[in-house]
């Protein structure tokens, strides 16, 4: 299987590539930014002719949720026109693709929320931008399958888990952690588990929520975080109103997996033990089980 991994240099699509890379009858491409421009549509082909994917695993976006708030056409070129050009390139060439999109989709007043729960577009310009990316996915590529995730973390970072532990390792002498917004936290690992499943039916297709299972607040899981690497560290809750940020959060944006039960395929861990697993390979140092 000729796998092409775009945004290859990011978190999750590193992960994919580290897990998929270990099957010898995979030949994977994992382009950057400079190597797959996904805003241009004469980039995608020529990576395409070039390298003749079987399945696209479509990881690239802009992802900065804060950033797109001052940066609305950057984000709509990424989130939006990029993957209208990565979903034409796989019909064209007959490609699978799998797109990953994100818990934000979904404005967090009555979650949680499964494949079945319509979105309504999101809170903030991020998600508003992948929803419409995934309209523009649906519109140009029938063979699609949309995973959706959220509150990931993965080797290598960035992500809170690893700001945690570098505040810990600053001597932070305190830190406040917002408590009122839950969602699953989820590990790069997890998901690149559950996309190796899938890449061996082909005949799943549409959305599915491939988010840990489990729920937690962000104080939740600072407080687990500390607390399985043994690292003294003081940490206090907080409001989403005492620490404001320019893009809005949704309270509740946890992802019910009804189609994992449905397609009968392996559930996703529990996000503390997925956590734990993490932090060991992660951080060996500090880590106490």
């Amino acid at each position: 299987m000729r796998i092409l991994i775009s945004g290859g240099k990011g978190m999750l699509a590193r992960t994919l590539a580290a897990r998929l890379g270990h099957h010898a009858d995979h030949a994977l491409a994992t382009p950057g930014r400079e190597e797959l421009d996904i805003t241009d549509p004469i980039s995608v082909g020529r990576v395409f002719a070039e390298f003749q994917p079987d399945v696209v695993l479509h990881c690239a976006a802009f992802t900065k949720v804060d950033q797109c708030e001052s940066e609305p056409e950057r984000a709509s070129q990424v989130n939006v026109a990029g993957s209208a050009h990565v979903a034409a390139a796989c019909q064209q060439t007959g490609a699978r693709l799998i797109a990953f999109s994100t818990d934000y989709v979904f404005d967090g007043h009555s979650g949680p929320y499964s494949e079945f729960s319509k979105p309504t577009g999101g809170l903030n310009v991020y998600g508003q931008t992948k929803w419409a990316g995934e309209c523009a996915i649906r519109l140009n590529c029938p063979n699609h399958l949309i995973a959706r995730v959220s509150w990931l973390y993965g080797p290598g970072g960035p992500s809170f888990v690893h700001t945690m532990m570098r505040l810990n390792r600053e001597g932070q002498p305190l830190i406040r952690v917002v408590s009122d917004q839950k969602g699953n936290p989820t590990s790069t690992l997890a998901v690149a588990g559950a996309i190796e499943e899938i890449l061996e039916h082909p005949e799943i297709t549409g959305t599915i929520h491939l988010s840990c299972e489990g729920e937690a607040t962000w104080y939740e899981l600072a407080r687990e975080i500390f607390a399985l690497t043994g690292r003294e560290q003081k940490v206090e809750p907080c409001t989403s109103a005492e620490y404001p940020l320019p893009a809005a959060r949704p309270a509740n944006s946890c992802l019910l997996k009804e189609r994992l039960k449905l397609c009968h395929l392996k559930p996703m861990p529990h996000w503390q033990t997925a956590l734990k697993e993490f932090l060991a390979s992660e951080f060996p140092d500090c880590f106490r089980g």
